[in-house]
């Protein structure tokens, strides 16, 4: 009879993605209990990969700490047998937020032709960073990239902070500029798989921000970006629009989705989970647009680093479900690792990160949120196709994966105060187990 292996994250246990005793399907027993039923006769959408991303912050703490801690944090995350495996990652064009200070590539007025174009910045920790982060995972990861602002003689503020635009004259320029950017990094063997058009183009920020409508956004990738990509060689390279909450998500894809000459261009929408929730929106865009992919590309906890709360976990795992099981192919944390005030951050947006580091004690802190991701990015592989997966209980959210070497993954998260006993259905076969109060736990088995 097919075995099952559990793993479980619960609050106030001592499990941590801890490996439980197997179970074993059995005949189909007449039961009252809560069900979650999985099929794999039918399947959706094929993800693409889970992960976090890289930033000058996360860097920068990375190499505060010591060798033994910075090759602990890049196992945690990148290891296939004893870490989280990511396999899709994020980077920023240009300074973040969660950068030192603002940068641009080139910082010389009117550098349309970009003979000042240069990384350097980059290579001091972000390029060290990923480098060890694809040594560690000792096969590719997918790496997009994402513009904060361009820089700020490109813009209508001549400053990268407090929003501005793009000037119009330099669309052609700022075009110009990804692909350099792409080409700088394939020369430190880092290969760009995706662009976001803009990060959060319709907030006006304190730090580093540029704002863009939808019909600008569509009307740059139509005229400039796409075009561009293409002349330089670059069309395998995905284009993604909005990079922003799923408030808005649908309106924005519309607007470019409805354009063929634009939508040719884009692989597809990526968006964040600040605001309101609005999963039907993702659901929405598919349902309109099924050609086109659905990627969470930013969340954090923000408002510092929460050490312990466990909510924060809860958070992501319901995000992560709720996402999955509307068509999205792929989930990106935001910032990998940061320092005990949730930074360094040059405006003061301090935030959390799954794990922080101590940078005066050389201790490490993996929260919730490290664990409850794990449950996903461990165990669902790029390339797995969701199947079939219901539940009888609201307190049960789970989803189900079928990854390529032939096994299930299913993901039960119970946020609630009671412990649930639930029957495991696949194939006319039952296992009977129990979710324990706010905790979450990924089932495997084979399909044979």
């Amino acid at each position: 009879m097919t075995t099952i292996k559990i793993f479980r994250t619960a609050k106030d246990t001592p499990d941590r993605l801890t490996e439980q005793p197997t179970l074993t399907f059995g005949d189909m027993p007449a039961s009252s209990n809560a069900t979650v039923l999985v099929d794999s006769s039918k399947s959706f959408q094929e993800i693409e990969g889970i992960g976090g991303a890289f930033t000058e912050a996360a860097a920068v703490t990375l190499y505060k700490m010591s060798p033994a801690r910075q090759a602990e944090i890049l196992q945690a995350y990148f290891a296939r047998d004893k870490g989280n495996g990511y396999s899709l990652c994020r980077t920023h064009i240009n300074s973040c937020d969660f950068s030192t200070g603002n940068y641009a590539y080139t910082e010389i007025d009117g550098d349309v032709e970009l003979q000042h174009f240069s990384i350097d910045r980059d290579r001091q920790a972000l390029i060290p960073m990923i480098k060890e982060a694809i040594r560690v995972a000792r096969r590719p990861f997918k790496l997009f990239a994402s513009p904060w602002s361009p820089p700020a003689w490109m813009k209508t503020n001549g400053q990268m902070n407090h929003g501005g635009q793009l000037k119009p004259e330099y669309r052609q320029a700022w075009a110009n500029y990804y692909c350099r950017y792409i080409r700088e990094y394939e020369q430190e063997n880092i290969f760009i798989w995706g662009l976001s058009v803009q990060n959060e183009p319709e907030a006006k920020q304190t730090w580093d921000s540029c704002l863009y409508t939808g019909e600008e956004e569509r009307d740059f990738v139509r005229d400039y970006l796409g075009p561009t990509l293409q002349q330089e060689g670059l069309a395998d390279v995905r284009v993604i629009i909005w990079d922003h909450n799923r408030d808005q998500l649908f309106e924005r894809a519309k607007i470019v989705f409805d354009d063929p000459a634009a939508a040719q261009y884009v692989w597809g929408a990526g968006f964040h989970w600040y605001g309101e929730d609005k999963f039907d929106n993702v659901q929405l865009v598919h349902d309109v647009y099924p050609d086109k992919k659905l990627l969470f590309t930013e969340g954090c906890q923000e408002g510092g680093t929460h050490l312990g709360e466990w909510q924060v976990g809860e958070r992501y795992a319901r995000s992560i479900i709720s996402d999955l099981n509307r068509w999205t192919v792929g989930w990106v944390d935001w910032n990998m690792v940061l320092d005990e005030t949730g930074g360094p951050n040059h405006v003061g947006n301090f935030c959390s990160a799954p794990i922080i580091a101590d940078t005066k004690t050389d201790t490490l802190h993996y929260q919730s949120s490290y664990y409850y991701i794990g449950h996903f990015s461990r165990y669902i592989r790029p390339n797995a196709k969701r199947i079939i997966c219901a539940t009888t209980r609201d307190k049960l959210e789970a989803t189900a994966f079928l990854n390529p070497n032939g096994q299930i993954a299913v993901v039960v998260l119970n946020r609630s105060e009671d412990s649930i006993p639930f029957t495991l259905k696949f194939n006319g076969l039952s296992a009977v187990t129990e979710s324990l109060p706010h905790s979450i736990m990924t089932c495997c088995f084979a399909t044979k």
